[in-house]
């Protein structure tokens, strides 16, 4: 699928993605650092704890939403609302004294008008792609995705210690950028749309969700998602402080890679395989079902995982880290693809907002692996992390494929009349 055949709205959906998440991904990382510095770890700790939460929330409430209004309006409304919180942060930060006050206010605002605007930008790929060209607006995304944060991450470590109010103003002026692209190119696709059930919003809002609930196979692929994260997930939790206190530093004349380095060359080794492989590995991955693909792709991703939790060989990391993102880029198309086939016409914003589920269980998962690891030794932590793997594998094959079996059943026995 060549660039001119994108959908208009999938060309302004990928393209103000890329910009504005690699400017976001330059300062977003590092506001654990910065609240840290300004107000002390205790303070910082529980006001980011206290955003998890409010994005938890707002996501859900985005999905319903972007079900019952045009998505365009979502996302004029709470891409304007982020610019302007950005403007704030960036003015909090110009007095000598900056007025954290006003920049955590400001923060928390950006990062619920934010969540609330995801599932309308999720559903947007839905709504303008069909079953046969989907998975290639998947691939080219999720590319995008990793080189944005690469390249995001690149300009943080170069800038950000002395140039942050010159980042957090790049950033103000992507993100005033954002509704003006929307409302200059963004089209208004008819779809069916959510209608209100109940009186209540509250009570509408919740009743929404139940339907998702009661989709047992999506919440098995979003249980299986969740499970499947949190093994990558880990490498920045478990693993990380793993590799801190035992790997044992390597030296290259003057040059020496200790246990945080050693982390660095993994997600750098992550990051370049996604962006130069993620094209090359779907062209051979199409001649294969896509049942056969998950599954290849989920045990290596798997084996990768399970080794690399434990190891501190740094060439077997390096290989095992290989293995598992060469697995993420064969699976991870193939999952976000199907998945999206499963959602209802009329709940895509909805089920977006819960399939983010996923990653907030992972990430949760994946820090209680640092407890964990407080009491089990480095093997049995591998034992640990192929459990939640092959769960994660059993869960989203099901919630696949076990439906797709189904329904065919049905299909042909209706046809057959039985």
């Amino acid at each position: 699928m060549k660039w001119k055949d994108y959908p208009q709205n999938i060309k302004v959906r990928l393209i103000t993605s890329f910009f504005n998440r690699t400017v976001s991904s330059a300062v977003m990382p590092f506001m654990a650092l910065f609240f840290a510095e300004e107000k002390g770890k205790v303070w910082a700790g529980t006001f980011l704890i206290a955003t998890v939460f409010v994005s938890f929330i707002v996501n859900l409430i985005g999905g319903y939403i972007s079900d019952r209004f045009p998505r365009k309006q979502v996302l004029l409304l709470t891409s304007s609302l982020s610019a302007i919180m950005f403007y704030s942060m960036t003015v909090s930060l110009l007095p000598e004294d900056k007025l954290i006050g006003v920049f955590a206010t400001s923060y928390i605002i950006y990062i619920a008008t934010s969540k609330m605007g995801s599932p309308a930008m999720n559903a947007i790929i839905i709504d303008s792609t069909t079953k046969d060209n989907r998975k290639a607006v998947y691939v080219l995304d999720y590319w995008l995705v990793n080189l944005s944060i690469a390249m995001g991450t690149a300009l943080g470590g170069m800038f950000y210690v002395h140039h942050k109010t010159e980042l957090f103003i790049a950033l103000s002026f992507t993100s005033t950028c954002l509704p003006i692209a929307y409302a200059l190119w963004l089209k208004d696709i008819p779809i069916k749309r959510l209608k209100q059930q109940n009186k209540n919003v509250v009570i509408d809002v919740i009743s929404n969700y139940k339907v998702a609930v009661k989709d047992i196979p999506f919440v098995k692929v979003m249980l299986g998602s969740m499970f499947i994260f949190a093994a990558e997930f880990s490498l920045s939790s478990y693993v990380g402080v793993r590799l801190a206190d035992q790997f044992k530093p390597i030296h290259f004349g003057d040059f020496s890679i200790d246990g945080v380095r050693m982390l660095s060359l993994l997600n750098i080794e992550n990051t370049l395989l996604v962006v130069f492989f993620t094209f090359f590995i779907n062209k051979i991955v199409d001649r294969f079902s896509k049942k056969n693909g998950l599954l290849f792709g989920l045990v290596l991703y798997g084996i990768g995982y399970v080794v690399v939790t434990s190891a501190n060989i740094w060439y077997v990391l390096l290989l095992f880290n290989f293995i598992a993102t060469i697995g993420e880029l064969i699976y991870s198309p193939i999952r976000q693809t199907e998945q999206a086939n499963m959602i209802p016409d009329d709940k895509r914003g909805s089920y977006s907002a819960f399939s983010n589920l996923s990653f907030s269980g992972a990430d949760l998962i994946a820090r209680s692996t640092i407890i964990i690891g407080a009491f089990l030794s480095p093997s049995m932590m591998s034992v640990v992390i192929g459990v939640i793997i092959a769960l994660g594998i059993l869960f989203m094959y099901v919630g696949l494929f076990k439906r797709e079996i189904i329904t065919k059943v049905v299909t042909v026995s209706r046809k057959n009349g039985l």
